[in-house]
């Protein structure tokens, strides 16, 4: 009788559905895969990982299939899309050209809705693009200049760091629900952001910009771009982890 009770109650409140555990219905996972499959481009090249470490980050998951596209140049993924198969691009490349007509169809897909996650060391990638910066939010400057008459100075990096991450907006997708989470990995400074990001994740390192993750809109598309991701320390962080399969969901329309 008890459990018929517990039963009729959990039917009004919704929730028979839920999978039972030890009696008790078990939450809704956060994370939980929706119905759809997300097809994903892994673009590496041109700086040095361990591919199998970090190809781990997009595997175990039943709605995420990822193809790794190693550049050799840079842009050969856009140099032909047609029957383009992917829902999502990650970038994790350091190659800095892209030709003109590899640029054409980049935007092509932007303006169709294909989500873009941008990691790590990938804000490097295709800066000899003016409108990349534009794309990501963001410039990194690995040779001092003069912008618009303002004197830049080199971007800086530091490796090797222990420090907090602060989830700045709690409420996003991609976030919700992570609280500040403790990280090893390699810190960025003196970079441009652009003043239409919506910031993320923060951090008070001291040799790191404030604002360590955000994501904003170009063209039709969904943009994601994290500083964390040197090695394998960032790749097996859990909540790292969470935040990239969270990311490629988000850009791509979840």
């Amino acid at each position: 009788m008890t459990r018929m009770i517990y039963t009729a109650i959990l039917t009004f409140a919704g929730l028979a559905a839920l999978p039972m555990v030890g009696g008790v219905a078990a939450e809704a996972k956060d994370d939980a895969a929706p119905a759809k499959e997300f097809h994903v481009a892994v673009v590496t090249g041109g700086h040095g990982f361990v591919e199998r470490d970090f190809l781990k980050l997009f595997q175990g998951y039943e709605d995420i299939t990822y193809k790794h596209v190693p550049e050799k140049v840079g842009g050969e993924l856009f140099e032909d899309i047609t029957d383009w198969p992917y829902d999502v691009i990650v970038l994790y490349n350091f190659n800095r050209q892209i030709t003109p007509r590899q640029q054409k169809n980049f935007l092509e897909l932007l303006n169709k809705g294909v989500g873009l996650v941008v990691l790590h060391h990938a804000i490097v990638g295709y800066d000899a693009w003016p409108l990349f910066r534009d794309i990501i939010g963001a410039k990194y400057y690995l040779n001092p200049c003069q912008e618009n008459g303002v004197q830049k100075p080199r971007s800086g990096w530091k490796e090797g760091l222990k420090f907090k991450v602060h989830v700045a907006d709690p409420n996003h997708p991609i976030t919700r629900g992570l609280k500040d989470y403790n990280l090893h990995d390699e810190t960025y400074c003196h970079f441009t952001l652009a003043p239409d990001v919506h910031a993320l994740l923060t951090t008070d390192a001291p040799t790191s910009d404030k604002t360590i993750a955000w994501v904003k809109t170009y063209g039709k598309a969904r943009v994601f771009y994290i500083q964390s991701g040197h090695d394998r320390e960032a790749y097996d962080n859990p909540s790292y982890r969470k935040i990239v399969v969270r990311a490629i969901r988000w850009t791509a329309g979840k």
